[in-house]
């Protein structure tokens, strides 16, 4: 008698045979997935099919880092030292939980010299991270010591072409710069960084008592208010009362200083074109003997710049 193939065998080979084709038919599924998004930017006749409408004019955050090929953190705050903000199109066509950023913004952050720096200074950081982790300490602190700087200056002239843009716009430097000289340093907040941001304020201080420029001030909760009138320009600011400001979680300090840092920029150029209109010798000296005793605009010591002689 010949075997004849149990029930069970011929079961196993069907399920066999349905597999293969099941396998067969999702390999089929994923090539013409792949062909769809070859040509998922192509017309019928193979052409590039081209952005309109609010698809052209604007790109979303996620598509703005590809594009400038940084991280998030270097985008926003190349995006803060620009003044380049969000924008809400009319027609959000990635879903309305996506930022969108002007698409002719981000080709003028596509030119910019900053980007080159960020760049310098995260390769920088990849060579002290090696050195630490190969435990070559004096070789970390050679590189450390070698880390790639930058200026805004450039960015200063670009977004304020005269000085009187620069004294319309200094309202929140003078109010930044002036809470961060009463933050208590941290870790987030280095001292360095607090007595940079207390001597930029005591130097403007320093330059309205001398010309008498203070018009009004006002007490409240949140502190002083000072209203003063330079340059024909009216100057509103605000200065914490005198208690330590101890630093808080629940504040994104990465976004404030990367303000801060475009505020005391902008303070030390208005700083160095109103002493220079005075004659006045900037950075001016300071007279170690009454800071030690607390005095802060009475330490400055206000002489005239040396002349050059012919």
């Amino acid at each position: 008698d010949v075997d004849r193939p149990s029930s069970r065998s011929i079961a196993a080979r069907l399920g066999m045979a349905k597999a293969g084709e099941a396998a067969k038919a999702r390999t089929e599924r994923k090539a013409n997935i792949k062909q769809k998004k070859k040509f998922s930017n192509k017309n019928s006749i193979g052409k590039t099919r081209r952005n309109v409408g609010s698809e052209a004019r604007y790109v979303t955050r996620t598509g703005a880092v590809k594009k400038l090929q940084v991280t998030l953190k270097d985008f926003r705050r190349l995006c803060i030292l620009k003044g380049i903000y969000p924008r809400e199109p009319r027609k959000k066509f990635k879903g309305g939980n996506t930022t969108y950023y002007f698409a002719k913004d981000i080709a003028f952050l596509a030119h910019e010299p900053l980007l080159e720096k960020f760049r310098e200074q995260k390769a920088f950081l990849k060579k002290i991270r090696r050195a630490v982790g190969r435990y070559e300490k004096k070789e970390a602190k050679r590189l450390d010591a070698r880390r790639p700087v930058y200026k805004l200056d450039h960015l200063i002239r670009e977004r304020f072409p005269t000085f009187v843009d620069a004294l319309r716009e200094l309202d929140d430097a003078l109010s930044m710069v002036h809470l961060f000289a009463q933050v208590a340093s941290s870790k987030l907040v280095p001292p360095t960084r607090v007595q940079a941001c207390a001597r930029l304020a005591n130097e403007f201080q320093a330059y309205v008592a001398r010309t008498r420029s203070l018009r009004k001030v006002f007490v409240s909760i949140k502190g002083f208010y000072y209203q003063a009138e330079v340059q024909g320009v009216t100057l509103t600011w605000v200065v914490p009362h005198d208690f330590a400001q101890q630093t808080s979680a629940s504040v994104d300090y990465r976004v404030m200083l990367s303000f801060l840092e475009l505020h005391e920029a902008l303070l030390t150029l208005v700083n160095f074109k109103l002493f220079h209109m005075l004659a006045l010798k900037y950075p001016p000296d300071i007279d170690t003997t009454n800071e030690s005793k607390g005095g802060r605009i009475s330490a400055i010591v206000l002489e005239g710049a040396p002349t050059v002689s012919a």
